[in-house]
């Protein structure tokens, strides 16, 4: 989607609502696509004091695995985004507050591709308090304990000869 702020940066328009869903399954994260459903972009560009605002809600349910257990998780991220817009920057040390737009026009799918490229989770749990797998067996310990004996550190080994033979 593509809005024109001739109006706006003119000052001949107060404001502009935007209200629309953005197919993005073609999104590659770690080796797959997260993004199974449509993301749902609400925004609303605004003039305020010869200043050009940007308010604009991102919506979209991740699906992927837990990085702990590897069960299928879905969840639900919500990316609130705030820019002035300006058509040049004069100092490039503030640019990620500004979008700086090229022949008065915003395009908005490729922001919202880049926010939400940039707000993916590093790490997806199923539970925060998720116990992972058994190293040894492969049993998911959120569903059943393993029967495996824990690991013995090796300068212990003599200790444990000792023991076996009684």
């Amino acid at each position: 989607m593509k809005i024109n702020l001739t109006n706006l940066l003119n000052q001949a328009e107060n404001n502009k609502e935007f209200s629309y869903s953005l197919d993005m399954c073609d999104l590659s994260y770690c080796g797959y696509n997260p993004i199974k459903t449509p993301v749902k972009v609400d925004g609303k560009i605004f003039s305020k004091a010869d200043i050009v605002c940007l308010d604009m809600k991102i919506q979209y349910t991740f699906d992927g695995q837990c990085d702990r257990c590897a069960e299928d998780v879905k969840k639900d991220f919500t990316i609130n985004v705030n820019k002035i817009i300006v058509e040049e920057l004069q100092n490039e040390d503030d640019d990620e507050n500004y979008i700086v737009v090229n022949n008065q026009e915003l395009n908005v799918d490729d922001l919202v591709r880049e926010e939400v490229a940039l707000n993916l989770p590093s790490k997806i749990l199923c539970t925060e308090d998720c116990k992972g797998i058994c190293q040894k067996c492969g049993a998911n310990l959120n569903v059943n304990e393993c029967n495996c004996k824990p690991d013995v550190d090796p300068r212990m080994s003599a200790l444990l000869q000792l023991l076996d033979e009684e």
